[in-house]
C-alpha cells in the first residue's frame, strides 16, 4: 500500500532508519501558508525531530521546522515549527492509529517532497529498534560495504 516519492526530495529524515523499523509507508498532504511553501521550496526544511499524533479523527505532525521566507510578509511572523495538519483518508488514519496503539509502534514522518505541485510528506508506521539491533544493523551494513569492495577490487584487475 506504500507509496514512494517521485517528486524533488525537500527533507529526509536519515534518522528514522536507524532508530525504527519502517513497517509501512503512507503518503500525506501538507497543510501550509504561502510562505511556507515557498521556504519548504527553498529546501529550509527540518524533520529530524519530528512526530505525528491522532486526535479527534485528525492527524497532525509536530516540531517540523520550517525556516521563515525571507521575502515573506513580516508583519504576519509564523511559528516554524508549529503543529501542522495532514490531509489523508480517513480509511488510513483509522489504519494508523489502529496500528499505533500496537506497543512500541509510532508514526514516523520520513521526507517531504513535491509532487504534481503540492507538497507532500511520506510517513511511516516505524517499530523503535533496540540497541542490539542497531548494532547488527549497522554489522549487516558494513559486511555489504566489504563485500562491494572486494567484487570492486576483482573488476579493476580484471580489466
Amino acid at each position: 500500500m506504500g507509496k514512494k516519492a517521485d517528486g524533488k526530495v525537500l527533507a529526509q529524515n536519515k534518522k528514522a532508519s536507524h532508530d525504527y523499523f519502517i513497517e509501512d509507508t503512507y503518503e500525506a498532504g501538507l497543510v501550509l501558508t504561502g510562505t511556507e511553501i515557498k521556504s519548504l521550496r527553498n529546501g529550509r526544511a527540518n524533520i529530524g525531530d519530528a512526530f505525528a499524533t491522532i486526535r479527534n479523527g485528525e492527524i497532525h505532525i509536530h516540531n517540523m521546522h520550517i525556516s521563515p521566507f525571507e521575502q515573506g510578509n513580516r508583519a504576519n511572523p509564523t511559528d516554524p515549527t508549529r503543529t501542522r495538519k495532514l490531509l489523508m483518508h480517513k480509511e488510513q488514519i483509522h489504519k494508523l492509529l489502529g496500528s499505533s496503539k500496537r506497543d512500541g509502534f509510532t508514526i514516523v514522518p520520513l521526507k517531504i517532497y513535491v509532487r504534481n505541485g503540492y507538497a507532500k510528506l511520506l510517513i511511516g508506521l516505524g517499530k523503535g529498534k533496540k540497541e542490539y539491533d542497531k548494532r547488527d544493523s549497522a554489522a549487516k551494513r558494513d559486511a555489504q560495504r566489504d563485500i562491494q569492495r572486494v567484487l570492486r577490487d576483482k573488476q579493476k584487475i580484471a580489466r
